[in-house]
């Protein structure tokens, strides 16, 4: 036996009976190797490398480090479950592999170190993907998630019940403070509860934000004051540090009600420090742009539950916009499901953050998305609502006839014969995917 197997011959290897869950980070992992590798062995190694030690046994890792500090295998799973004999046919074989990291070693650290500890080093091992995270109260506690949450929007926007509308501005960029105002003013006036810039937009020479914000935030008040609600406009303040932080100062001062930042590009702790500031006192749009290039390979990185639900919604993300597989998003439904649930369920103290189904959504679209996802969302629609044949002001119309119509129990096709506005959306997208052109 060489030296490596020597170190890696040790009782790290437990199960979960074997730990206090309230000191360990549970990550579970799905696994592919090839036929030949002992999957018991490449867990303990990459438990080893994560927490105390490397690919040799060092003198200062000593029994009393390893005891307090060292990873734990607490399961591998192997699907299907050979127990004689793996067939001859099978090159691969999958594995279901559960971690422990203790919390001593990352505690008051944040995501960084997080990502650090349950897959850093061993992201570059391909057929490994981080499938998801469990957090004791020990972790959990140093974060204080969303100061709104569904509640909280609900509450401030006095809609208890039905799903919230959102319109995304499009042209995406490119146009003018005014030409922003104008259609903001327009899906606003047609019963959009929240608009937000688009991702693609923050600060540019041609429409900066402090043009942006008075000028919008004037729309919105005539807005709200011809349609008797209250809308959100969620600006967008991404940029680099520290004028972020800047901005947001900047843009409370100026009479934002809402902002928006692109949470996976600047990292997760950014989106966390504007969040847990005293100062801002408005809801916050995360916004899941760049998140493919963390869950989309198949066999690497993490999944699109945690990039999108768990993570931000513990950074204090009072809504996140996921992709939906109704328009022109690509994801399929279970992991759609999966998110929604992340979002929402019970997670210790951390408030329910209010997801925002999004990505090529029509009013014909408004029945399947309230029954799959249910009343507590917020459904997004950019060109739904600007590209409708009659204005945004009509598109917007259109999809509050749609909700109206599933929330009163209607069918919505039925209620298109006596509403023009959404007659013609649903003649012009129908109901089903949408088809992308140029």
């Amino acid at each position: 036996m060489d030296s490596t197997e020597q170190y890696l011959d040790t009782p790290e290897a437990i199960g979960l009976d074997g730990i206090d869950l309230e000191k360990y980070i549970i990550a579970s992992y799905i696994i592919k190797r090839p036929r030949g590798m002992n999957v018991n062995y490449l867990a303990r190694f990459a438990a080893i490398e994560q927490s105390t030690g490397t690919w040799i046994r060092v003198p200062a890792e000593t029994a009393e480090v390893r005891k307090h500090h060292v990873a734990r295998v607490l399961g591998v799973y192997e699907l299907p479950h050979w127990e004689y004999i793996v067939p001859k046919d099978v090159k691969d074989r999958l594995y279901f592999v559960q971690i422990g990291f203790p919390v001593v070693n990352i505690k008051g650290m944040g995501i960084p170190m997080l990502f650090t500890t349950v897959i850093g080093n061993i992201s570059i091992t391909h057929g490994l993907k981080l499938v998801d995270l469990a957090f004791p109260k020990a972790w959990l506690e140093d974060f204080k998630g969303p100061k709104f949450g569904i509640d909280g929007i609900r509450k401030l926007m006095k809609i208890p019940e039905r799903p919230l509308l959102n319109n995304m501005v499009k042209p995406c960029t490119g146009h003018t403070c005014d030409v922003a105002a104008d259609l903001v003013y327009k899906a606003a006036v047609g019963g959009c509860d929240v608009v937000k810039d688009d991702e693609l937009i923050s600060d540019p020479s041609f429409n900066t934000l402090e043009d942006r914000i008075t000028t919008v935030m004037e729309a919105v008040d005539r807005a709200d004051s011809e349609k008797g609600e209250k809308t959100l406009y969620t600006i967008n303040i991404t940029s680099k540090f520290p004028e972020m932080f800047e901005n947001a100062d900047k843009m409370i001062e100026l009479g934002a009600n809402a902002l928006m930042i692109n949470y996976i590009a600047t990292g997760y702790e950014a989106l966390r420090q504007i969040a847990e500031d005293p100062s801002i006192k408005v809801p916050i749009l995360g916004h899941m742009d760049f998140g493919g290039c963390m869950f989309g390979g198949e066999w690497t990185g993490m999944t699109s539950m945690l990039t999108f639900g768990k993570l931000p919604r513990i950074c204090g993300a009072d809504t996140v916009v996921i992709p939906a597989p109704y328009g022109k998003a690509e994801i399929i439904e279970e992991r759609y499901e999966q998110n929604l649930k992340a979002l929402r369920y019970p997670l210790q103290h951390i408030r329910p953050t209010l997801p925002m189904p999004s990505g090529g959504i029509t009013p014909g679209m408004v029945e399947k998305t309230i029954k799959e996802a249910g009343k507590d969302i917020l459904i997004g629609s950019g060109g739904g609502i600007h590209s409708h044949p009659d204005g945004p002001t009509a598109g917007a119309k259109a999809f509050r006839q749609a909700i109206d119509a599933v929330m009163q129990g209607k069918n919505v096709r039925d209620v298109a014969k006596e509403q023009k506005e959404l007659g013609i959306a649903l003649g012009v997208w129908g109901s089903g995917k949408t088809q992308l052109v140029e």
